[in-house]
This record gives structure tokens, sequence and C-alpha cells, in this order.
């Protein structure tokens, strides 16, 4: 059972799944903060694995609706947990680098201790709080930046703005790691079926600032003309404080023997050439 199947990391997981003929459930017609439903949509389809993609994702907008983000991102998520261990399934869960507060300089294990600078991932650690304590059989899965075909992301915003000789200015002092959609699903396929349980770190390898996956974006996009501007994060307010490093090492990943996702390079290519040529 995929819950938010219809939003950007959600689709790719029902193309990625396709063969296992998932139940696809979105808004409004599975709404997460009703525990009834959960108990009745599980207990009704009896799944052996829920992947729970649904999420209050704008963190901007969770900075100033505290209440909504922590009731969908905590107890939507609480939820699911019970309506999973309730009836034996395993849950997996995605969460954020933004669980973390940006001081390690080198990056994140899953061991660090957490500590939210924003709502957003306040909201995302209640949610892996519950998720622990609730449901035995879980997968939690921490990524960062995401791009996809099917949603609203940065690349997509960028690639637009440059298309229409907006000039660009971006941050160039928080870093993180780029990670596709469609890499995401397959890597939760491989885990899943891997028989994989606790905490993870899944990103694409490597690492980059905003301002260098901007302009990045605009040349593989072909805007020779785009203007991106690097500016320090103080010079760019916004509602929500960000971490300035939110690089999460796969460790687990690779203790476990998967291998490391490709670049982030690569992936930011393939996503331009196949869901922005039309833009």
């Amino acid at each position: 059972m995929v819950v938010g199947s219809r939003g950007m990391l959600g689709t790719d997981l029902m193309q990625a799944l396709a063969s296992s003929a998932p139940l696809g459930f979105d808004l409004p017609e599975f709404d997460i903060t009703d525990p009834r439903q959960c108990h009745e949509r599980v207990k009704d389809f009896g799944p052996d694995v829920i992947i729970d993609a649904a999420a209050l994702t704008n963190v901007d907008y969770c900075e100033s609706h505290e209440e909504e983000a922590l009731l969908i991102n905590g107890q939507g998520t609480a939820n699911l947990a019970a309506a999973a261990h309730a009836t034996s399934a395993l849950l997996v869960y995605y969460s954020t680098d933004y669980v973390f507060d940006g001081t390690k300089e080198d990056g994140y294990e899953e061991e660090d201790p957490p500590n939210p600078l924003n709502v957003y991932g306040k909201s995302k650690l209640r949610g892996e709080e519950f998720v622990r304590a609730l449901c035995p059989e879980h997968l939690i899965l921490r990524t960062s930046w995401l791009f996809g075909c099917n949603g609203k992301n940065f690349i997509r915003t960028i690639v637009s703005a440059a298309r229409q000789g907006r000039p660009l200015r971006v941050v160039d002092d928080q870093r993180g790691s780029p990670t596709y959609t469609r890499d995401l699903a397959a890597r939760t396929l491989e885990m899943v079926e891997a028989g994989c349980r606790s905490t993870y770190h899944v990103t694409n390898s490597g690492w980059c600032t905003w301002y260098e996956l901007a302009r990045r974006s605009v040349e593989w996009a072909g805007v020779a003309a785009a203007s991106v501007e690097p500016v320090k994060t103080c010079r760019y307010p916004v509602p929500a404080p960000r971490p300035a490093c939110s690089i999460l090492t796969n460790t687990r990943l690779m203790r476990a023997g998967f291998p490391p996702m490709r670049p982030w390079q690569e992936a930011v290519r393939d996503f331009i050439s196949a869901c922005l040529s039309a833009l």
C-alpha cells in the first residue's frame, strides 16, 4: 500500500512497484489524520507493506502553520504506524535531512542526534518518534533535496525562471545531496526486498550547494544566457531557517552491502532530459 500515491515520490513508487500491483491512496479518499479511516483502510486491504509517502513538505508554509504540520507529519504518521502494527505490516516512512541543525561540517550519520531548526524538521522528527514507538516493524528512510517529474521542486522552478529570462539569486552557503525520486523509489524497493529495518540515510551520491545545483541545472537545460548570482543566506531571508550542512552520509547502506546511488549530477541530467525538455 502506497499512501500519498499521487505525490512526487508516490508516483514514482507506484511505477517502481507496478509488477507487485500496489494499492495507491491519496487525498481525498484517504486522510491519514483520521485514525479510524487509517485502521479501517489498512484492515480492509491487509497489506504486507505500507509505504508512507504522504506529508506536508512546504518548509516555509509549515513554519507558520505548526499545528497543521504536526497533525499531518506527526499524528498522521502515528495513525498509520498504529494501523500497520495492528495488522503486522511493515511501515516504510520517509524523513528528512532537516531533522539536523547543520552544525556538523562533514555530514550526518544515522546515529547523530537530531536537532531540527524549523517546524518542518520538527514535525518529521515527531513522525520518526511515533513510528519507532508504535510499529516495531519499520524502515525509516531519511532523504534530502528531492526532485522528480511529478511535482514542484527546486530544479523545475529554477529552470522555468531561467527560461523566462528572470535573474536568479541562489544561496551558496547551504550544502546537501540532491536526490531523484525515481532513484529513491527504486532503492526503497530493493531495501524492502532485502529485509532492511531501522533508520537509514538514502540520497544520491555527492553533495553541492543550492547555487551549484541551480547553475548546473540551467546549464544542462541549455539556458546559456541565464544569470545565476550566489548569495549568502543572510541576504535571502525566508520564514523557515535551514541547516547550513544537511549532507546525509549513507553509512548504514554501505555497511549493509548496497552500492552507492548514482551521483546527483547524473540524476539531475536525466531528470532534465526526461521531465523538463517541454517546459
